[in-house]
């Protein structure tokens, strides 16, 4: 369901992004120099923003920051080419950006007296580097490993929506969401870990 939903947001969004990919092509502009300014762009709003307490501020320079990641997306279905490298630093400025934005959560929870918040967004941040780390390392070994309720869209939209309520002073809102995010990663990982196990052990490479 989690892969359904993904590919149908981003194929809505193709519609909309491919025209702004096109333009940044015919300009130019390098897809993986849109994939760094994006980071920094997410960093920045995690750093001097949501760590800060500006939350809706913070929120609102992130998504527009982790849109990037689809933008560069379709500069390569504009370009009609597959960089490998441009993948593999798409996916390494993902983990940064995930890395910032839920340890500048941590941070402001910690610095305004929530602990169990804090709790909660330092274990998703280890968790939705488990997450990445899993399907990374099953598609090494040649396994499919495309499961799992919490990808990281929807991951990302879970935490936009937190982080929406949070800065609305929405009571126990954002810890909730965090909370909830924190559960269904786990659930991930351990959906990930069953489907690569099955798909070893029919291959006969379970060890």
């Amino acid at each position: 369901m989690a892969k359904s939903f993904s590919g149908f947001g981003r194929a809505q969004l193709a519609r909309f992004l491919d025209p702004l990919g096109r333009y940044l092509v015919r300009a130019g502009v390098s897809p993986n120099a849109v994939t760094l300014l994006g980071t920094l762009g997410v960093i920045a709003g995690c750093v001097f923003l949501v760590a800060r307490g500006y939350l809706l501020s913070g929120l609102a320079v992130v998504t527009v920051s982790a849109c990037t990641d689809m933008v560069d997306g379709a500069m390569a279905r504009v370009k009609g080419v597959t960089n490998r490298f441009g993948a593999f630093l798409d996916s390494t400025m993902d983990r940064v950006a995930d890395g910032a934005i839920f340890g500048a959560l941590a941070y402001w929870a910690a610095t305004t007296g929530q602990p169990r918040a804090a709790a909660a967004a330092l274990l998703c941040l280890v968790l939705a580097q488990v997450v990445s780390y899993a399907k990374a390392r099953a598609e090494g070994l040649g396994a499919d490993c495309s499961v799992g309720l919490a990808e990281r869209p929807e991951r990302l939209v879970l935490i936009g929506i937190g982080t929406l309520l949070g800065g609305l002073e929405v009571p126990y809102a954002l810890e909730a969401v965090l909370w909830l995010l924190a559960v269904l990663s786990a659930i991930t990982v351990v959906q990930r870990v069953l489907h690569v196990r099955a798909q070893l052990v029919r291959e006969g490479s379970h060890r």
